[in-house]
């Protein structure tokens, strides 16, 4: 019995862990020299003052450019 509560509390400590689905997917990101954000959706506010094109990556991808959450989706 030990063992298989200790199993369940690993487990539901990996599910809180991991976020939820904004660990996945897609997201949208300015390449204009002042971004700093990456946004969920493409038709975001945050994103409308963007000077260049947009583009479609993952958000590891986004991430490793630095990026962060806009605040319009936080």
């Amino acid at each position: 019995m030990r063992k298989f509560f200790a199993g369940v509390v690993v487990g539901a400590g990996l599910l809180l862990i991991s976020g939820g689905s904004d660990d996945f997917g897609d997201v949208y990101i300015c390449m204009g020299p002042q971004s700093k954000r990456y946004h969920l959706k493409a038709s975001c506010h945050g994103l409308s003052r963007c000077s260049t094109q947009t583009y479609k990556v993952t958000i590891e991808e986004a991430r490793e450019l630095g990026r962060t959450l806009c605040g319009y989706e936080d």
